[in-house]
């Protein structure tokens, strides 16, 4: 069977940390984020909110505080943030999978991301004038990519699941 357009889009995807110093202009990150609102969410809550970082002291101050100076060359980053009072009790994971519809529909156009694990991060909800009451769950460099990163390992289908309960592995006779 012929792998499918999604399945060539999701096993081709790559954390991307070097970028063109090109722009990625509003538009196409507008379109990263309509691909967002379409992601499934606990009872069609979609309790995601994002913010489109395109300062480069913002760039640059997410860069000291995660210590990770490859962020500078990103053309953006868009932080993911979820309402706990829509959700509450999956905004997270919903605004998690919005923000992988980004990640994909990215690669798919030719640009990079790479998730930054910021979650709940004090200084940066600070810098970004994020509400006390919203949860920051993570954010996403985006940016025109200037490397391709050969696919990395993944464990086999067989180590990873199961038939029916926890262990019993399933067996093609």
């Amino acid at each position: 069977m012929q792998d499918t357009c999604a399945e060539r889009i999701i096993r081709g995807r790559r954390s991307i940390r070097r970028f063109k110093g090109k722009q990625v202009p509003l538009d196409i990150l507008l379109r990263l984020i309509d691909a967002a609102r379409w992601a499934p969410s606990s009872k069609n809550r979609q309790p995601w909110e994002f913010i489109v970082v395109r300062d480069r002291e913002k760039i640059e101050a997410i860069a000291r505080i995660k210590g990770e100076e490859w962020i500078v060359g990103a053309s953006a980053i868009i932080v993911g943030v979820s309402d706990p009072m829509r959700s509450p009790v999956y905004h997270m994971s919903d605004t998690a999978m919005a923000m992988h519809n980004m990640e994909l529909l990215a690669h798919e156009i030719g640009l990079g991301t790479c998730w930054i694990g910021i979650y709940e991060n004090d200084k940066v909800k600070r810098m970004l004038k994020i509400p006390k009451n919203k949860i920051l769950v993570g954010a996403i460099a985006v940016g025109f990519p200037d490397e391709r990163p050969p696919p990395r390992p993944r464990r086999s289908v067989e180590e990873i699941v199961f038939l029916e309960e926890y262990g019993r592995k399933i067996r093609n006779d």
